[in-house]
């Protein structure tokens, strides 16, 4: 190769890829149905900054009913999280890695959950887990153990519909990795799960916070699966998006503020993800 080859190729190496091009001109046809979109999309959101309750919030927000549905969706969909990451991660990295027949239907069927309504995610969870389902008979036969209308029961129907947040971003990441690492720690003699576990898994660990953030953030809003699996009981499985829905019924300021709080947290959760998504500005 000559000098001057090298140095083209250095440059090519160097050389980022052209980034998308801006302009400033902007079609009347298409100004009009984006400014509506973006209208459509913010004004409700205005609507419940204007119809929130600035003077009395701090006591709303320190009503018992209120930091007990809190304290229980903090915690339910931090469980639901955890119980993702141990199943959802193995099963993202069988999907980025192994080739096995039937694949695209197992991935077809992982993401069923992120089209299916919520209401018949709880039915299903009934049919396999309640007294008189699939499992949940053996379970209660053999265990005495019942997770329908439990805090369990909660834990269970918000990592149903949120794993496949976490298992599609994993599965992303995993896909996108350099595999010239695992191979080179698999010639220097580390075994399969050495090399999952110190190398593989620092590669995607952005891909695993990302997923996992995701992950909890659905979990958290969870309603539909959560109210048919689970019931609505306070202190047990009322969660923040059940206690909305229940004041709505008798306390539109106290569904407010509690509205409020879920929009601060998806606010704060897609705050945290953009330079992942769209990149630095």
């Amino acid at each position: 190769m000559s000098r001057r080859d090298a140095v083209a190729a250095r440059t090519d190496r160097s050389t980022p890829p052209p980034r998308p091009r801006h302009t400033s001109r902007v079609p009347v046809a298409l100004l009009l149905p984006a400014a509506l979109g973006l209208l459509f999309l913010v004004l409700p959101l205005v609507g419940l900054l204007v119809r929130t309750p600035w003077s009395t919030l701090p006591q709303r927000l320190t009503e018992p009913g209120v930091l007990t549905a809190l304290r229980l969706s903090v915690q339910a969909a931090t469980l639901a999280t955890l119980l993702s990451l141990v199943l959802g991660v193995p099963l993202a990295w069988l999907l980025a890695r192994v080739e096995f027949p039937g694949r695209r239907l197992v991935r077809a069927l992982v993401t069923v959950p992120l089209v299916l309504p919520p209401v018949v995610g709880g039915v299903a969870l009934l049919l396999v887990f309640g007294r008189r389902g699939i499992l949940g008979s053996w379970l209660d036969s053999t265990f005495g153990v019942s997770l329908p209308f439990t805090t369990a029961g909660v834990v269970l129907a918000e990592a149903f519909v949120a794993m496949p947040f976490l298992v599609v971003a994993v599965e992303g990441a995993l896909r996108g990795a350099d595999v010239r690492y695992e191979e080179a720690a698999a010639t220097l003699g580390a075994g399969r799960w050495t090399t999952f576990t110190r190398v593989t898994l620092p590669l995607v660990a952005p891909g695993v916070a990302a997923g996992a953030v995701l992950c909890w953030a659905r979990a958290l809003g969870e309603f539909g699966a959560t109210i048919t699996f689970a019931g609505n009981f306070p202190g047990r499985t009322q969660t923040m998006p059940l206690a909305v829905y229940l004041a709505l019924e008798t306390d539109l300021e106290a569904a407010i503020v509690l509205s409020l709080v879920l929009l601060t947290v998806s606010v704060a959760i897609l705050a945290s993800l953009r330079d992942r998504w769209l990149g630095s500005r």
